[in-house]
């Protein structure tokens, strides 16, 4: 098919395109795949916040309860629980002077055609503080988890199975507090702007007060002109997704996170066609860790390969 123009709908495809967690495939995705995009990162962005409460003890309980259903049922090595009583009542008894860190390795998600998703996760843990002589266990973890959907775009937690695979120590503790932050605050960015619904409401929690969002189709300031960007540009195709790779994010010396991450776009136009794109997005975003999630300062974007069909 032709190109359109490099036009206001061009520019907002490109501008689009954001993030999830593996890089995507030449041959494309699935059509389901894509139209359920938003459905996998809302339940990555819960995955994501569910290991920032072990990593920083400024992350109050409350946010931690927001992402698990009342009738929650975890298990571990330490046993099996169900609700948020006995859930508060664990983690009440983990010490003080642990330090926690927890990198994914590999999240896969399946989703039922009621929107529950079942989320596969592996993991390196480490923990210092569990061992005597400032010695770094270090842990191979899997995940069996559910979740549910729920009147928001983000599901809960109903299901948590954690079982160890592999066991040891390490020299060095790795502090991946500031990653798994940044990696909940993009995954919810884009199950909010991929969701059919569009609502733009609920992304007025992850902007900063004063906030840039510099797209291909223009600087956006202030909350109307993202809600005109999300109506208008921004909905000019059926459906979108994004996949992520080169992901890096760090603390800058004022104290706000920075993250820099490529991202692979992928879309359905009005008329079927399947779209692609590849960007390189840098975000700033300042983090109270009280909050559900850290806020957007600024976000810019470089073009990689621009707006095309995808190839067969």
């Amino acid at each position: 098919m032709p190109l359109p123009k490099r036009s206001g709908f061009v520019a907002a495809c490109l501008a689009l395109v954001v993030l999830t967690i593996e890089s995507a495939g030449a041959e494309g995705m699935a059509e389901q795949d894509i139209r359920d995009g938003y459905k996998k990162h809302a339940a990555l962005t819960q995955l994501y916040r569910w290991y920032q409460f072990y990593e920083n003890s400024s992350i109050p309980i409350e946010n931690q309860l927001d992402i698990l259903g009342g009738k929650v049922k975890i298990k571990s090595s330490l046993g099996e629980g169900i609700g948020h009583e006995v859930y508060k009542e664990r983690v009440a008894q983990i010490p003080k002077n642990w330090k926690n860190s927890h990198s994914v390795k590999k999240a896969d998600a399946e989703i039922a055609d009621d929107g529950t998703v079942r989320l596969n996760v592996d993991i390196t843990y480490l923990n210092e503080g569990m061992l005597e002589g400032g010695t770094i266990r270090s842990a191979e973890l899997s995940y069996a988890t559910t979740l549910s959907p729920t009147d928001s775009v983000l599901p809960k937690f109903t299901s948590i199975v954690i079982a160890q695979k592999g066991d040891g120590t390490v020299e060095t503790f790795k502090d991946v507090y500031v990653e798994n932050r940044l990696l909940s605050l993009v995954h919810y960015w884009l199950a909010l702007i991929e969701d059919p619904a569009r609502n733009p409401e609920p992304v007025k929690e992850i902007l900063a007060d004063e906030f840039s969002l510099n797209f291909s189709s223009g600087a956006i300031t202030d909350f109307e002109g993202f809600k005109t960007w999300l109506a208008g540009p921004a909905s000019q195709v059926q459906a979108s997704t994004h996949e992520i790779s080169n992901f890096r994010g760090g603390t800058m010396p004022d104290g706000r996170f920075k993250m820099t991450v490529d991202f692979d776009w992928q879309g359905i136009l009005p008329d079927g066609n399947q779209m692609t794109a590849k960007t390189r997005h840098t975000w700033i975003a300042t983090d109270n860790p009280a909050d559900r999630f850290a806020k957007i300062n600024s976000a810019d974007v470089e073009i990689l390969e621009p707006f095309a069909p995808l190839k067969d």
